[in-house]
């Protein structure tokens, strides 16, 4: 199985609609089986809760659906996961420290790495912009990048 772990500040609105609509993406292409797909936050604020409303309302609106709970990430996390992404700079700079002593620097990247055409390094925390729509295209772009990589990575 390819763990693929996406991780946000509060896991309700960014990295659970990347881990929706990257299960959707693989599941088109027939590849369910072989992935773990599961998304994180680096901080606590809303365990337990659902995916923010605009979250699961976007994704409605492109056909796919939610059903991320959110949780902070955790040690076995770092541990086992083969592709750690995060939406931003930020999360990304909290992984690397919450990783340290473990071999992960090869497994951290951020989403908009894999999209190509985009120029930004951040995918925007539309929490405080209200702006779904633009993450999802975001999202969306990176996801199919980072799962094209996958697949020549892995040979799929």
């Amino acid at each position: 199985m390819i763990n693929v772990l996406f991780v946000c500040l509060g896991n309700i609105c960014r990295s659970p609609m990347a881990e929706a609509v990257f299960k959707h993406l693989v599941e088109e292409e027939g590849l369910g089986d072989q992935f773990h797909i599961d998304s994180v936050g680096t901080a606590g604020y809303h365990v337990g809760e659902p995916a923010h409303r605009g979250t699961r309302r976007v994704l409605a609106d492109h056909g796919i659906n939610s059903t991320s709970i959110s949780r902070q990430i955790n040690r076995r996390d770092l541990e086992t996961a083969d592709y750690i992404i995060a939406m931003d700079s930020s999360n990304l700079s909290d992984l690397q420290y919450a990783s340290r002593g473990l071999a992960t620097n090869d497994r951290l990247a951020l989403l908009l790495d894999f999209a190509p055409g985009v120029s930004r390094q951040d995918v925007p925390d539309p929490y405080y912009s209200g702006n779904f729509e633009e993450t999802y295209q975001l999202v969306d772009a990176g996801s199919r990048g980072l799962l094209a990589h996958i697949r020549k990575e892995q040979g799929l």
